[in-house]
């Protein structure tokens, strides 16, 4: 069964930091390429940032520099550390497995809310 679990969402001021979370099934985590996707309103969801099975990571131009994607093999988790946050980042944030910057699982999880105050 597939399952992901994005946690760690909230509202902040601009300029403050949030650390997002997410739990995947083994299934889909061993040995695939994860990344986080934002969707604001009104718009189509997009990619931020993906980390390889071994680590290589990269990022979307409009956060490079200011987030940083982990993952915890043994856990089965990603991380996404997102500093210095502007109200362009406001989006519902979800994970999935990846293939350069596009998700190869049709399943997507609820997301979780990130809300930046100017």
């Amino acid at each position: 069964q597939v399952q992901l679990g994005e946690s760690g969402g909230g509202l902040v001021q601009a300029g403050g930091s949030l650390r997002l979370s997410c739990a995947a099934s083994g299934r889909l985590f061993s040995n695939h390429a994860m990344g986080w996707f934002r969707q604001a309103p009104g718009k189509e969801r997009e990619f931020v940032a993906g980390i390889t099975w071994t680590g290589y990571t990269y990022y979307s131009d409009s956060v490079k520099g200011r987030f940083a994607i982990s993952r915890d093999n043994a856990k089965n988790t990603v991380y996404l550390q997102m500093n210095s946050l502007k109200p362009e980042d406001t989006a519902v944030y979800y994970c999935n497995a990846i293939q350069g910057r596009g998700a190869t699982s049709d399943y997507w999880g609820q997301g979780t809310q990130v809300t930046v105050s100017s």
